[in-house]
């Protein structure tokens, strides 16, 4: 939710962000007519709240007629500060209605256009060319079958198409990654939490998963709990409603958890395999910490992302994300993609988001700095996603006889450096 000020003193700005999202930019005059209804309203209200309190005392005071028609007054006046108080009520929910449509202000700096306009930042290895190697790459759900690693198949049969089995060597390469994403996350100092995959409808909207983003969310009616996409929604709404030292900023958290998504609008893209599914599970670095550090904790936040990669071995790139491809909370985002040698190009494996005060405006995390209580900043990174990083290391690793090199730091957990078809 954006700071009314800034709306007030600068919606320009707003405009102009709004317009290279790609979004309704004349949200902001609406936003701006709200916001002058709900202070005319309140302001009608403790008009007639200050007459009442008046009214009372001079009612305490008189006496005959005079009191008698006081009283009638009285009467009159409270049935009007029922009904101002009601419409003060209503200008205040509208106005919240049109603030939850308003994204976050894009950062100064990041590329303008639609998801194609992303700008290249950084290669990092070199993808292998296995022409030279005298081999034909396998897919990773080839690998995953001649390594008994991935079940599609029956994963298909039990829960339905996007859902897939992790057997053997691919069940020991979740448990390795997760083992050193949080072996990585700790020494970094993070605190690692086994969240919540259930929540309710205030932090799934709070985090801003209700608006562009809530096709791809699954709802239980019934219950009215949502299943998280991303741990993000569960370590944003941790501090709802609190007050932070500022002293004791940045509050870091890796969030171990599933992660689910309905995929709306991906037909046909990706039914191979176990790139696009329905549910996983995942890493996820979250930051609370002062905005003035916001930017510079974005920084660390993808440089931690990248040391992971590092260790892993795999060629990637960091992309500056598009403003038209940004979700509604971020200023600005990085992903990082790896090179898959059988699609030949890079696919996203990790991301990391500013959320600037956007997210704790709307979930109320405050921190107090001296006399001054503000929102503070938040900032997520994704650390490992399973399902893609396999398929990047399955890939990647491959050998001519279809067995797959194991990087050093996974090696402990799975007991060898090359995992063999069976």
């Amino acid at each position: 939710m954006l700071d009314l000020k800034v709306l007030r003193d600068a919606p320009d700005t707003i405009r102009a962000s709004q317009t290279a999202r790609g979004e309704d930019a004349s949200l902001v005059d609406a936003a701006l007519a709200a916001d002058e209804a709900r202070r005319a309203a309140i302001s009608t209200y403790e008009e007639l709240r200050a007459e009442q309190k008046t009214l009372g005392k001079q009612v305490a005071a008189a006496q005959g007629d005079e009191k008698q028609a006081l009283l009638t007054r009285t009467k009159d006046l409270s049935n009007q500060v029922k009904q101002a108080e009601g419409l003060a009520r209503e200008a205040e929910e509208a106005l919240n209605a049109v603030q939850l449509r308003l994204s976050n202000i894009v950062e100064p700096g990041a590329p303008v256009g639609a998801e194609e306009d992303f700008a290249v930042l950084e290669h990092v290895g070199v993808p292998r060319d296995f022409a030279t190697e005298g081999f034909e790459p396998r897919d990773h759900v080839d690998l995953g079958k001649l390594l008994g690693a991935i079940d599609v198949e029956r994963g298909a049969k039990v829960s339905g198409a996007r859902f897939f089995y992790l057997t053997g060597p691919g069940a020991l390469l979740e448990l390795a990654l997760i083992n050193v994403a949080v072996q990585q996350a700790v020494a970094a100092g993070f605190t690692p939490m086994v969240t919540p995959v259930l929540v309710k409808p205030p932090a799934m909207e709070g985090t801003g998963f209700l608006g562009q983003a809530a096709d791809n969310v699954f709802h239980l009616e019934e219950d009215d709990f949502y299943l998280v996409g991303t741990s993000e929604v569960s370590l944003a709404a941790y501090h709802s409603d609190e007050i932070l030292d500022a002293e004791a900023l940045p509050l870091r958290y890796a969030g171990i958890s599933t992660c689910f998504r309905r995929e709306a609008g991906t037909y046909g893209k990706d039914t191979r395999g176990i790139i696009r599914v329905h549910q996983f599970d995942k890493i996820e670095m979250f930051s609370f910490c002062h905005p003035d550090d916001a930017v510079a904790e974005h920084q660390r936040l993808l440089a931690w992302e990248k040391q992971f990669l590092d260790q892993l071995e795999l060629p990637y790139r960091v992309i500056d994300v598009a403003t038209g491809d940004l979700g509604s909370s971020a200023a600005r985002k990085f992903d990082i993609e790896a090179w898959i040698p059988t699609q030949g190009k890079y696919r996203e494996v990790t991301s990391t988001s500013n959320c600037t005060d956007f997210q704790a405006r709307r979930l109320g995390v405050r921190m107090r700095d001296g006399n001054r209580t503000t929102p503070v900043a938040t900032l997520n990174g994704t650390l490992v996603a399973i399902p893609r990083i396999i398929v990047a290391i399955l890939e990647n690793h491959q050998q001519a006889d279809g067995s797959v090199r194991v990087p050093a730091p996974l090696q402990a957990t799975l007991g060898t450096d090359v995992i063999a078809p069976r």
